[in-house]
């Protein structure tokens, strides 16, 4: 008897540990993943190469959603590039990339985008060399001899066209007013990239008028 109660009392103790168990595992859960973080850099704007260096063309991204017209009741702010010592306006609510040197703005595929580099006083002659060099883009005027904000300036007007989109098979033909802004050793290559069939000429007068050296 004193045997049986023995093996009673084993018995139960281990159906009271096997349920302990049971409800141990049930409330238990596995920890909870990583948190994911979004990228905080937005990605520059697409540009094809310069064999010289300098500023390569813009170019359109062909999954990018439709662009249209900046509207004629844009709001516009304006932006300072305290390091290299200048400033431009641009439309509230565009994305701002990169910094010191290199800045774009873009809207899908309106996009602006400002170089700085140190080199020579532009002529019509360095920037035809310079155009030369640059690979994919097709210019259709230019260098002409203008003036921006009061200072002498050259402009070039010239077209690129994306990659074929992976689904649509479809190009976006860029169309880009670049400008030359000199001070000194310094200068300024200013892009201003439309998709064809889009009119932003008032909008980008604006931007490229206000641009200042400081």
């Amino acid at each position: 008897m004193r045997s049986m109660g023995a093996r009673t009392l084993l018995a139960s103790a281990a159906l009271v540990a096997v349920l302990a168990g049971c409800g141990s595992s049930t409330k238990s859960s596995a920890p909870p993943p990583p948190p994911t973080t979004a990228s905080s850099s937005p990605a520059q704007a697409t540009t094809t190469q310069s064999t010289t260096g300098g500023a390569g063309a813009l170019q359109a991204e062909a999954n990018a959603t439709a662009t249209g017209d900046i509207p004629d009741n844009q709001v516009f702010l304006t932006f300072h590039n305290r390091g290299v010592g200048w400033s431009m306006k641009y439309p509230e609510g565009w994305l701002q990339s990169g910094a010191s040197q290199n800045v774009s703005f873009r809207d899908k595929n309106n996009i602006v985008r400002v170089i700085v580099v140190r080199g020579q006083y532009a002529t019509a002659a360095s920037i035809r060399s310079k155009l030369a060099a640059i690979k994919g883009a097709q210019i259709q005027s230019g260098p002409t001899q203008l003036t921006v904000a009061g200072a002498p300036a050259f402009k070039v007007v010239y077209t690129t066209v994306s990659a074929p989109n992976q689904v649509t098979g479809k190009r976006v033909t860029l169309v880009v007013d670049r400008y030359y802004l000199s001070r000194g050793n310094l200068e300024a290559t200013v892009d201003l990239g439309t998709p064809r069939g889009v009119d932003n000429k008032d909008a980008y007068r604006l931007m490229v008028q206000s641009f200042r050296w400081k």
